[in-house]
């Protein structure tokens, strides 16, 4: 254990089962966010129809990660990295498609549309 009263990042002994179960289980819940968002951006959903994203910070009494552990943190922390440049990506695109669509006329604005006339009848 450490001077907090906590187990020191990678120890293992009597009673830490549950130490690293505690902070497997917060890596699930990290992954399970990542791969909502993975999801989303692989079906091409609206992200302006998600619910505000709450920022992600493991529970509390947890101590240190395991040392075992971080390999996989290490993994889910370059998948979000990689899912918010998705995200940039996506947005950009997006901005740009709807200011090209915006100089596109429609002739929609509620006044009369031209019609064909045939002179030579």
């Amino acid at each position: 254990m450490g001077g907090t009263g906590r187990p020191e990042s990678g120890q293992h002994g009597p009673g830490q089962s549950g130490w690293h179960t505690a902070w497997s289980a917060a890596l699930d819940a990290l992954e399970a966010d990542v791969a909502a968002t993975e999801a989303l951006l692989a079906d091409d959903h609206r992200l302006r129809d998600l619910p505000p994203a709450s920022p992600w910070s493991p529970p509390p009494g947890l101590g240190l990660l395991p040392l075992d552990l971080r390999p996989r943190a290490d993994a889910i922390l370059a998948r979000q990295i990689a899912a918010a440049q998705a995200v940039a990506t996506a947005l950009a695109a997006n901005r740009r498609q709807a200011a090209v669509l915006a100089r596109i006329e429609t002739g929609g604005d509620g006044g009369p549309r031209p019609t064909y006339l045939n002179c030579a009848a």
